[in-house]
């Protein structure tokens, strides 16, 4: 498992839509059980909508189209009788390092929650101030650290300072080193429970969470404010309002359109596992919401790049297309509300 001359573990990297679900997976196959990433995020409840315009995130209403980092690592573990451990934050930068280092003389590989403003292999123009990306550390030579980041096509070294920098990143959401590994794995996984205590969770917080800016109901909400922004706010600040909706549905972490095809994919591969019409049912209608997505974002970024002759009647459109894809997604958790495979 670990070369005693230079501490590095035999970890496979696989590139993957999504940091945290790609990292559970590739933790999950490096102790022999294949899961794949759409199996990990959607028993892991990754799926998420939440619309928090009293919050503001680089200036405009927050919104998340994800579940909270760690969420998919620390629930599919649990739904499926998996002994892991997360450590939520440390108190200093030294105890945070010396976790990661006895876990790699130990032969475990470590995912690691950091900001990817100061990682050194990404593009310049991939940085951002976003502190909820995921890797995992599975090697140290001397003061470089071999992380497996699955959105590089290759495994990548960051030197001991680059590290801390990234793990103790400042903001929103900071890491404060956070960490959270695999500690043995059963010799057999229940998948059948799995899935649907996943498929439980998801349904609840998409359509049963009794807060109105959370799951179906927030969409409704932005849904309806969105018509209102270019009177409330002016065309210029509605188009940077909109602008946000278009960096969380494409862009930060895999963007939302991008994890409803991730959820579709879980829904199907479970559905032909089991052979469950339901599930195969809501994965049909997940991939049309992930395309109803897609088209919601073009249009939008017609309308912030004034390529649209009417704007301020566009946002009707774009507000009508978003209560829209709100009743596809209900859709898809009340065909899978009573699930039993």
């Amino acid at each position: 498992m670990m070369d005693s001359k230079s501490l590095i573990i035999n970890y496979t990297h696989r590139q993957a839509g999504h940091c945290e679900s790609g990292a559970t997976s590739n933790l999950f196959n490096f102790y022999g059980i294949k899961m794949s990433e759409p199996m990990a995020f959607g028993i892991g409840t990754g799926i998420y909508f939440s619309y928090l315009p009293f919050i503001k995130l680089m200036f405009a209403p927050m919104m998340s189209f994800r579940n909270l980092p760690n969420t998919v690592f620390r629930r599919s573990t649990k739904y499926l009788g998996v002994d892991s451990t997360v450590i939520k934050n440390f108190s200093n930068v030294k105890d945070s390092m010396d976790a990661l280092d006895k876990n790699l003389e130990k032969g475990i590989p470590t995912g690691v929650q950091v900001g990817v403003f100061n990682l050194t292999f990404f593009p310049p123009e991939y940085r951002q101030h976003y502190n909820m990306h995921n890797m995992v550390v599975f090697g140290k030579e001397g003061n470089l650290y071999h992380v497996s980041d699955t959105v590089m096509e290759h495994p990548q070294t960051l030197s001991y300072e680059d590290l801390v920098r990234v793990r103790w990143a400042k903001g929103a959401f900071a890491p404060k080193g956070k960490m959270y590994w695999i500690n043995s794995m059963p010799k057999e996984l229940d998948i059948r429970k799995g899935v649907e205590l996943g498929v439980k969770k998801s349904v609840y917080e998409m359509t049963k969470v009794p807060f109105w800016l959370i799951g179906i109901k927030g969409m409704k909400v932005m849904a309806k404010d969105i018509k209102k922004w270019p009177k409330k706010h002016g065309n210029q600040k509605a188009a940077f309002y909109l602008g946000q909706i278009l960096r969380m549905a494409e862009d930060y972490g895999t963007g939302g359109a991008g994890f409803r095809y991730i959820y579709g994919a879980f829904l199907k591969e479970s559905g032909e596992t089991f052979n469950n019409k339901q599930l195969l049912e809501a994965a049909d209608i997940m991939g049309r919401t992930a395309n109803k997505w897609r088209e919601f974002t073009y249009l939008g970024a017609r309308n912030c790049k004034n390529r649209t002759s009417q704007p301020v009647e566009d946002y009707g459109t774009l507000g009508d297309m978003m209560m829209e894809i709100a009743g596809m997604e209900e859709q898809v958790f009340k065909t899978v509300e009573k699930l039993k495979i």
